[in-house]
């Protein structure tokens, strides 16, 4: 293993601990879990990958359709912003500064709605991470925190997912990251900036 001289170390605080800069990808990023003793019906996952060795997760609640119309229905409206799942907001944690969906992010912490589309979703990524996920918790002093907006492409699958999915596909010097539920998948591109 090299020497890091201090001068050389760039250290971040993620909720749970710190990712040095500079070192291999770590791959134990943890999850927010803002109320421990909520009964869950839609549990935490998270999904871990890097990007050209560094490593990042996203940690979202997962909920299931059960007959429900989601997607375009009452719970996800097209056009409303939704955070990308259940419980807490989504969140993403990198080790490093990424372009997600054409967003400059820098390392660190940031919560990951979407405005979901018939034809293509916004990708919203915010500084703040304290608030409950819930549409109606993203007041304006949140909003005021937003590091940026991107569009991505969805599409319409033929098999149906039911409860709702993230999971990652190599592409090309970055990654995709793949948002499927129901009948619909969405592509959102990340790669180093």
């Amino acid at each position: 293993m090299s020497v890091i001289t201090t001068a050389s170390l760039f250290a971040f605080s993620l909720v749970a601990g710190a990712v040095v800069l500079g070192e291999p990808a770590v791959a134990d990023l943890d999850c927010v879990i803002m109320n421990e003793n909520l009964d869950r019906p839609s549990p935490l996952d998270s999904v871990s990958f890097d990007v050209q060795g560094h490593a990042v997760k996203v940690c979202y609640g997962r909920p299931s359709a059960k007959g429900r119309t989601m997607i375009g229905g009452e719970a996800v409206p097209y056009g409303k912003l939704w955070r990308t799942g259940a419980n807490e907001p989504t969140m993403i944690h990198t080790s490093t500064a990424l372009n997600v969906a054409g967003v400059e992010i820098e390392p660190g912490s940031y919560s990951f709605y979407t405005v979901p589309g018939e034809d293509g979703w916004e990708v919203v990524l915010n500084r703040s991470i304290t608030q409950w996920g819930h549409e109606g918790s993203y007041t304006e002093e949140v909003k005021a925190q937003e590091v940026g907006r991107g569009n991505v492409r969805s599409e319409r699958m033929d098999n149906h997912v039911e409860t709702f999915t993230m999971r990652t596909e190599s592409s090309g010097a970055g990654v995709t990251l793949l948002l499927e539920w129901e009948h619909t998948r969405v592509m959102v591109p990340i790669k180093v900036k």
